[in-house]
């Protein structure tokens, strides 16, 4: 039975930590953001957020995105340094040609700074991409 499931494997779709200026505050902060590089748009996009380590674990934190449009992206949420030291992951279920797919992101502890940004996909900005 199990054997005959199949999972599609998820491609084109990144979660990126971008650093920002904070326009009201003046603060360079660190946000997430989902980026969707394929076709076609993503339906129902559900995304469920913890970090933890040994000794601590953050709050589980749920998003929804009714769609979110081919070759286009959206934030998901702000990112406080404190958490940088946990493994953090986002995992991320979605609809595409009726299929649902499924694939869970981590930014390993220590691995969002600037000096690992990369340019990314869709945006014109550069960022760390989860893997």
């Amino acid at each position: 039975m199990r054997k005959d499931i199949i999972i599609p494997e998820v491609k084109d779709v990144y979660i990126a930590a971008v650093q920002e200026m904070h326009e009201e505050f003046k603060t360079l902060d660190w946000n997430a953001y989902i980026i969707n590089d394929g076709l076609a748009p993503l339906e129902m996009v559900l995304l469920t957020v913890q970090g933890y380590n040994d000794k601590q674990m953050t709050t589980h934190t749920r998003h929804t995105i009714k769609v979110l449009p081919a070759k286009g992206f959206a934030k998901i949420e702000f990112m406080q340094e404190d958490i940088f030291k946990l493994d953090n992951f986002y995992s991320v279920t979605y609809f595409l040609d009726n299929k649902m797919y499924e694939k869970r992101f981590e930014f390993p502890a220590h691995t969002i700074k600037g000096e690992s940004a990369v340019a990314l996909p869709v945006m014109d900005k550069d960022g760390v991409l989860a893997v």
